[in-house]
């Protein structure tokens, strides 16, 4: 059988399948789907439905979309009788666009979330996502067994699954992301950068002569959040309270320990030397540098394998090398970063979650969304890698759409890659809390203020611009806007998670 009768064949059989499931999931009468719901017309088929799904484009949105949706149409419609609308929204716009669609009441079926941008626990706690775990196990079941049972864990909020887990690298390794022509110019050896102070006397030579680039890139966020295991600390409330893994039953205020001092005294000192970009308090998008080649250095939470190459697309072709200076390590932070749910305002909750499936198991539909098509947007080499048509007006980011190792390695990416990346999931440093998510509303006018008060002062002392003597003004005003509230609930939250776990 040749490849295409082959991949004609299983998809035939799939429908079948599908339409199987759908059927007896309808007869069943679990989970109250009736025929309606499920999508059947009365010849006992899959009714014609469009579907439409929202997720943000980290490279903004691309200009050949329509022919990558078309081309994702042909497959789905054969497959599911769907077809998808792909609603693409630029990265920094997405959580302001997604607040108003989910406000308004819009109808859509799929949605993007994650930890870090429309946060997961809460928009779930907001009635945003419907409950997954009854159509994953109908019509998703593949999907299932291809994640370890703790990243369905992490995922879980009152036990329940609200979003399918975009399965990709699930840890955390911090460390420097360096220009190789640099570290070549300067006989700067990776492997001896074992401590962030290491990496000054680089930054001192690009600061003397080179005077096109930055030698220490940083947007108004700062780097502390992405050097919390450096110091030994795990997030707990994003950008507000952190565990330290030496007493991992204790919330603390991240901005009243000892580390995050030691962090301001660190960028003020460098600011001071004029290693850090001067706008970096007002810069909302770090990639600006970055995609022209001016970060020379900068420090990245996921130092995941091969995102070497994904770091030489994203800055026109520039070699760069990782330097990790911490162990892997995985909690539930690091897991819930990229997910689909399903819109509570969907009409077709099964035919998403099919689609879903598909997604994560027809390589050919995944590489498409990721890629693109094939001979316009991508070729691929000889040696089983893909070399991506930068011009061809399809740039996507894989891990929004689904499971990662369904992908096909970019040129510079070992085949291997994906092997190394599951291994690096199965050997991580488990987090001690793992699965604790904390609910934000019973204090949620209060973690609405501290955010404010972080927003006025975090970017000017995260990025050294404003001298560390400041923070006692920061304090106080979080004080004011109820962070002893907060850390209270935070810690009863996690006392009575702990209970459970007993």
């Amino acid at each position: 059988m040749n490849r295409f009768a082959s991949t004609t064949w299983s998809r035939t059989l799939l429908a079948g399948l599908s339409a199987s499931l759908l059927l007896a999931g309808c007869s069943s009468g679990s989970g109250g789907a009736g025929t309606k719901e499920a999508g059947a017309d009365g010849d006992g088929g899959l009714k014609p439905v469009q579907l439409s799904w929202y997720y943000p484009a980290t490279a903004g949105v691309p200009a050949d979309l329509k022919t990558v949706e078309e081309a994702v149409n042909k497959i789905t419609k054969a497959q599911i009788n769907a077809t998808v609308k792909l609603n693409a929204v630029s990265s920094g716009d997405y959580n302001q666009k997604m607040n108003t669609s989910v406000a308004s009441g819009e109808e859509f079926d799929i949605l993007w979330t994650s930890n870090w941008n429309f946060d997961y626990v809460q928009n779930q706690s907001k009635g945003a996502f419907i409950a997954l775990d009854e159509l994953i196990d109908k019509y998703a079941p593949t999907v299932k067994k291809s994640m370890p049972d703790f990243v369905w864990e992490a995922t879980k909020i009152d036990g329940k699954i609200y979003g399918l887990p975009n399965y990709q690298t699930v840890t955390n390794k911090e460390g420097f992301v360096l220009q190789k022509r640099y570290l070549d110019k300067y006989n700067i050896d990776p492997s001896q950068l074992k401590k962030i102070e290491d990496i000054e006397p680089l930054l001192a030579k690009l600061k003397d002569n080179e005077k096109d680039v930055i030698p220490f890139m940083m947007d108004r966020k700062g780097k502390f959040g992405n050097m919390l295991r450096m110091y030994n600390l795990e997030s707990v409330i994003n950008g507000i309270a952190v565990i330290n893994l030496n007493n991992p039953d204790k919330i603390l205020n991240m901005y009243d320990i000892p580390e995050y001092k030691k962090y301001l005294d660190l960028v003020r000192a460098w600011n001071t030397k004029g290693y850090i970009n001067q706008d970096a308090a007002t810069l909302k998008n770090g990639n600006d540098y970055t995609k022209v080649g001016k970060t020379a250095v900068s420090y990245h939470n996921v130092l995941k394998p091969g995102g070497e190459q994904e770091s030489k697309v994203s800055s026109g072709g520039l070699d760069h090398v990782y330097a990790p200076i911490t162990d892997v390590y995985t909690g539930t932070n690091t897991i819930i970063t990229t997910l689909q749910a399903i819109s509570r305002t969907s009409k077709n909750p099964e035919r998403a979650m099919m689609f879903l499936n598909l997604v994560n198991t027809d390589k050919e539909l995944y590489n498409l969304l990721s890629f693109g098509v094939e001979g316009k947007h991508y070729t691929k080499n000889a040696d089983g890698t893909i070399k991506i048509n930068k011009d061809a007006g399809y740039v996507a980011a894989d891990w929004v759409f689904g499971n990662v190792f369904n992908g096909i390695p970019i040129e510079g990416k070992a085949l291997d890659i994906f092997d190394k990346t599951k291994k690096e999931n199965e050997s991580a440093k488990p987090s001690p809390i793992m699965g604790f998510k904390f609910k934000a509303d019973p204090v949620a006018a209060e973690v609405a203020n501290i955010n404010a008060v972080v927003d006025e002062f975090g970017p000017g002392l995260n990025t050294g611009i404003v001298d560390p003597g400041k923070l006692g003004e920061f304090q106080d005003k979080l004080k004011k806007a109820g962070m002893e509230k907060v850390i209270a609930e935070a810690q009863r939250q996690l006392d009575e998670w702990k209970k459970t776990k007993k």
